[in-house]
């Protein structure tokens, strides 16, 4: 199934179906069996990751033949240099999953320029799905509900409601949150906590820890499509297709 003649716009509902479909994978592993191993970083993996991994890359490749896939468990499919590039994390959270904590996400990110053009997030425990396209506004559904769109908010005079990692403390972090006035503090896992930015349930996410680009592309390209930026502490805006995937320190605005 070629489709070479696709524009790109036309990627983003196929792409919420495809993350539908890779979290009802996963959820038939949720609090039943899995087998787990360790990465070469003692980061987990299970047959969850892996299967919604080649799930999701088998239905890119029938969507997009002509452009390469680069996913946290099969970084082989790409590499970086290319000017168009998906960027996939099937199992965003999977300490969340493994401790039974319905706190995780299936990612999908198009990186276009070395910047995020797209973006779809879908939470299955939540059955929430939140997308969104720079030029094209961002929108979350819940359920079969409709999709609604979505938008940063300004912070409240009395301060700014901010999420952090849950599974990654960061003394970093608890040292930037000192120089900001905090008016609510929350804890989350995953690229939740992006999307909690976008759609305006908090107003700025802290991350000093380390992270790759499949963790943030999907929500780098949703929170632009709402209006917020993401940028290093120094306020550079995070690029994709480095060396290595690795991303430096970030930090997620809302207006």
């Amino acid at each position: 199934m070629l489709m070479h003649n696709m524009s790109l716009h036309e990627y983003l509902p196929s792409c919420c179906t495809i993350a539908r479909q890779a979290g009802a994978l996963i959820m038939r592993y949720f609090n039943s069996e899995f087998s787990t191993n360790h990465k070469e970083d003692n980061s987990p993996v299970t047959n969850a990751d892996t299967e919604a991994n080649a799930l999701i890359t088998k239905a890119l490749r029938e969507l997009a033949p002509h452009i390469p896939i680069i996913a946290e468990e099969d970084e082989v499919l790409g590499a970086s240099g290319h000017a168009l590039f998906w960027l996939v994390d099937p199992l965003d959270g999977t300490r969340s999953f493994v401790r039974g904590e319905p706190e995780f996400t299936v990612n999908i990110g198009l990186i276009k320029d070395g910047a995020p053009l797209l973006g779809v997030i879908y939470a299955p425990p939540q059955d929430m799905l939140y997308f969104g396209q720079v030029g094209v506004g961002a929108f979350r559904s819940h359920g079969s509900k409709e999709a609604e769109p979505i938008q940063v908010h300004r912070p409240a005079p009395e301060g700014m409601v901010v999420v952090r990692s849950k599974s990654h403390p960061s003394a970093k972090t608890e040292a930037f949150l000192e120089t900001i006035k905090v008016r609510e503090l929350i804890s989350g896992g995953s690229s939740i906590k992006i999307c909690m930015v976008a759609d305006g349930s908090a107003d700025i996410y802290p991350r000093f820890g380390r992270t790759m680009e499949w963790d943030t592309a999907a929500g780098h390209a949703i929170l632009n499509a709402a209006g917020g930026r993401l940028e290093t502490p120094e306020g550079t805006t995070l690029v994709y297709g480095k060396p290595g995937f690795e991303n430096p320190h970030f930090i997620a605005y809302g207006k």
